[in-house]
């Protein structure tokens, strides 16, 4: 069963243009339990963060369902430090 989280990041108002795999990111980054999130670091090298996450496909692309595009790890690093800092606002850290 998934759990919404108290947080929306999927819906949170951003001005870069965005379309549904955009929006599908947020939402997979708002489902990311805490403790993950934590253990982020951006000085990885892609594979690490490949393997870290654990749901990229072999093509180097995040598995994400009714997407219409490829996520490379270059568009998971932006959004994860976005995702990051927004939930430390959320949480007042």
């Amino acid at each position: 069963m998934m759990i919404q989280p108290v947080w929306n990041f999927e819906e949170e108002p951003w001005a870069e243009d965005h379309d549904e795999t955009a929006i599908n990111l947020r939402a997979y980054f708002d489902r990311m339990r805490d403790e993950k999130m934590a253990q982020y670091d951006p000085n990885w090298t892609d594979g690490q963060i490949v393997e870290w996450d654990g749901n990229f496909t072999t093509d180097g692309n995040l598995l994400l369902g009714c997407s219409e595009r490829d996520v490379e790890v270059e568009e998971y690093r932006r959004v994860i430090g976005q995702a990051i800092e927004y939930r430390r606002k959320f949480n007042g850290r």
